[in-house]
């Protein structure tokens, strides 16, 4: 999966897409250089090591995604390589949640309307899930202050740390850096049908 990090020094974010092919780290550095290097590298722990921002904890997610009813995917893609399309295909077949799909170049993303931006969604989603490269995302909390959405929810691999105290800063909830499909399996004991080891031996009831 490609992340986007901030490099020392003021480096500016790179691109990242949706696109889990790769298992580098881009980043751009103020003199306008880009390298990657493998997300398991030194050089790339030490950059990761440098975010100072903390979101929502593993309680606070869990309440998030309890209680909301509609979800709209911003960065959607009609494209099935793409990791936004699979995370529609989960939160269709495995939630209750009114999905909606923001693409303006798509007319139907997984059989249903897609919408060219939120402001034009039949009603204001509880969590605005995001699919976009990071220097994107200021632009986006902007729609989703506009709109009225409560939660923007950035996926993983996407870091704009200054998007996200600014969106607090406005009262967002804002969850960061995270799959909301990964965590929506593993609330729900269905990692494992995803491919996932829980970890977990247990007898209980999985939550709902």
């Amino acid at each position: 999966m490609s992340l986007t990090i901030d490099a020392p020094g003021g480096a500016a974010e790179a691109a990242q897409t949706d696109n889990v092919t790769t298992d580098t780290v881009t980043t751009q550095f103020a003199n306008g250089l880009t390298c990657d290097v493998p997300a398991s590298s030194p050089l790339a722990k030490l950059l990761k090591s440098q975010r100072t921002w903390v979101g929502p904890d593993a309680k606070a997610r869990l309440k998030i995604l309890r209680a909301a009813k509609s979800i709209a995917i911003v960065g959607a893609s009609p494209n099935p390589a793409r990791s936004s399309f699979f995370v529609g295909t989960y939160l269709l077949q495995s939630a209750d949640y009114r999905v909606y799909f923001v693409n303006p170049n798509a007319d139907t993303i997984l059989g249903q309307k897609a919408y060219p931006n939120l402001a034009s969604l039949p009603e204001v989603p509880d969590i605005v899930d995001v699919f976009r490269k990071a220097s994107d995302i200021p632009s986006v909390i902007d729609d989703v202050l506009a709109v009225g959405a409560k939660t923007v929810w950035i996926q993983l691999g996407i870091w704009n740390q200054d998007a996200a105290v600014y969106g607090e800063s406005k009262g967002l909830t804002v969850v960061m850096d995270r799959c909301i499909k990964v965590e929506h399996a593993r609330f729900h004991g269905g990692l494992h049908l995803l491919g996932f080891d829980t970890g977990q031996i247990t007898a209980r009831k999985v939550l709902r």
